[in-house]
């Protein structure tokens, strides 16, 4: 009989939860007008059913909801934000900056206006993956439109002090754009009180579907007005063109609502296993934990298990469902560009595994495997 294989990469994606399923099957069948349909009663269903998922995701990061536009992800949010703005306001300011270890949706995206003329620049970090508030304040200057650093990274969990970004750049006349999309219900957000201008989330990483997402522009202090890079209808304020997904928006407003009810529980759950996880390993191993010890999110763990190839442990575990890193780029042969700018050499990182905890991790599958992971890299050094 096989074993049944224990999930621990919900950084890459999490299961739509079953409670969101049951809010958004209606809306495939009853309920399936077009929210755009202004003239009869399917569409005015739809349009409000839209209305209050845009409610519920407001309620989670903290903003109006006449500042969420809807899209299909983060990744295409980040290109309407980045793209939107160097567009609009390139005629005063061409430079944004971000850093080496933000997710490759937003490293694609700079190179793209790399390549029509914008400058960018890369913020280094330190061996746990943070930046130096200090590098960042000096590479700002008269010509920096956006500064673009991610919440909490996907591979390491290390986070950003996004309020000290956040007031800095206001200080300065600059907008903020944070990637939020590991960050999302692990961690409280409160986009006024971070002081952040644009900010993307998805859906799929909070136990709703995968193909919508939403991008937060801040409507005052300052207003975020970008060029659309989309054109084709007046949906979402002219910005994102297409009908709306209205399932999907449906269960990403009830994935939001649940998210935030249950985040501070969520978190200290996860948190307790992921130290019994990195503790019972540490006994028995010798590995060491990639990021930030002391800041990161409460679900990951990123370890360098000396000596063993991460790729041979994969393989070697069939029984575990875990990555190298980024499912975004886990088709790529390269070794990750996170580790790398961490200062970790070619050995180190091809050692390293992410493993990320969810809502249904339970204790009995940490136990189940560590006791996995111990044997095999037993084997593994034989």
């Amino acid at each position: 009989m096989n074993k049944p294989v224990i999930y621990l990469d919900f950084n890459s994606t999490t299961p739509v939860d079953d409670r969101v399923l049951t809010e958004m099957l209606p809306f495939f069948t009853k309920y399936f007008g077009n929210a755009s349909s202004k003239t009869h009663k399917y569409g005015w269903e739809a349009a409000e059913a839209v209305d209050i998922a845009r409610n519920k995701l407001a309620s989670l990061i903290s903003c109006s909801p006449e500042e969420l536009i809807f899209t299909s992800g983060s990744t295409e949010a980040i290109n309407i934000a980045l793209k939107g703005i160097a567009i609009n306001y390139s005629d005063n300011k061409q430079h944004i900056i971000t850093c080496a270890t933000e997710h490759k949706a937003v490293l694609d995206t700079c190179l793209a206006l790399e390549s029509n003329g914008y400058r960018v620049s890369y913020l280094s970090v330190d061996r746990e993956g943070k930046i130096d508030l200090n590098q960042l304040d000096e590479l700002i200057s008269s010509n920096t439109l956006c500064v673009c650093l991610m919440l909490a990274n996907n591979e390491t969990g290390t986070i950003h002090p996004a309020r000290e970004i956040g007031k800095l750049c206001h200080e300065k006349g600059v907008f903020f754009l944070t990637d939020a999309t590991q960050a999302a219900g692990k961690l409280r957000i409160d986009v006024e009180e971070m002081q952040i201008d644009m900010l993307c989330l998805s859906a799929h990483k909070i136990y709703g579907p995968k193909g919508v997402g939403a991008l937060y522009l801040r409507r005052k202090n300052p207003s975020i007005k970008p060029s659309p890079v989309l054109h084709g209808g007046g949906h979402e304020k002219g910005l994102r063109p297409g009908t709306l997904n209205v399932p999907g928006i449906v269960g990403f407003g009830k994935a939001a609502e649940m998210a935030e009810n249950a985040l501070w529980d969520d978190a200290a759950a996860q948190s307790t296993m992921r130290t019994v996880f990195e503790q019972t390993l540490e006994k028995e191993i010798s590995l060491s934990i990639n990021g930030d010890m002391r800041s990161r999110l409460p679900n990951t763990t990123n370890i360098s298990f000396n000596g063993i190839k991460a790729s041979g442990l994969i393989s070697a575990l069939p029984e575990l469902a875990f990555s190298t890193g980024s499912a975004c780029t886990s088709a790529l042969p390269e070794p990750s560009h996170v580790l790398k700018a961490m200062g970790l050499d070619n050995s180190q990182i091809l050692s390293s595994a992410r493993f990320s905890l969810g809502r249904t991790t339970t204790s009995k599958e940490i136990k189940a495997a560590t006791d996995y992971i111990i044997q095999a890299i037993k084997k593994l050094k034989k």
